[in-house]
């Protein structure tokens, strides 16, 4: 199984590229955000994920190891195959498929080709309790986590570690309560996570305060 590839890009399409390995040119199939960072004659290493079927042998190609996690996690829920996967991750990033898993947030999934109401529910049933971490190792640094810099990698973990110990029913209380005054779902879990993390013995009336408070900074 191929899982690393490191060349020069030779051809970038609409949902693929071709990496010229040593005279050798590798068809890798990616995501508009891994192919927005690619240039036509520049270096690139993509981390690989091999997917053999009855009739083909595919290659599909990540800018970073964390979007390749999450490519493996989301082809586990039923429905989700491998193109379908790639539309998901062309329009969200792996932070926010973390806030929108945790906040379960069905809309923010629609948003991909091919994904409709009752596949984007599946994927946050399915999903709920997982955490996808960002891979540790050689690999992993080899990728560089190209565009994000220690500080987001730093605060990515921190909001998935804060939504994983919290009390998640007074979180679900906090957010449906914001729902209710108006704002987005995935704003609220947003502003309440940041809100239990910074005050984690906070009751309901001072979380959702809190949080509204949140608000109001961005403001």
């Amino acid at each position: 199984m191929i899982a690393k590839l490191r060349g020069k890009i030779d051809t970038i399409g609409e949902d693929y590229c071709i990496v010229d390995v040593n005279g050798v040119g590798y068809l890798v199939f990616a995501s508009s955000k891994t192919l927005s960072r690619l240039t036509a004659g520049g270096e690139a290493c993509l981390a690989i994920e091999t997917v053999v079927r009855e009739d083909s042998i595919s290659l599909f190609g990540f800018g970073d190891a964390w979007e390749k996690e999450w490519f493996t996690t989301l082809t586990k829920v039923q429905g989700v195959g491998a193109k379908v996967c790639l539309a998901i991750l062309s329009v969200l990033s792996p932070q926010q498929l973390s806030q929108a898993i945790a906040a379960q947030d069905k809309t923010m999934f629609t948003r991909a080709n091919g994904v409709g109401p009752k596949l984007a529910a599946r994927i946050v049933t399915e999903l709920k309790d997982k955490i996808v971490t960002i891979p540790v190792g050689e690999f992993a640094k080899d990728m560089d986590y190209q565009g994000m810099n220690a500080d987001e990698q730093t605060n990515n973990y921190e909001d998935q570690l804060a939504a994983r110990v919290e009390d998640p029913s007074l979180m679900e209380d906090a957010i449906s309560a914001l729902v209710n005054l108006g704002y987005q779902r995935l704003e609220a879990y947003r502003a309440v996570n940041q809100a239990m993390a910074q005050n984690p013995d906070a009751n309901m009336s001072e979380l959702i305060k809190l949080a509204l408070k949140e608000f109001i900074k961005k403001d």
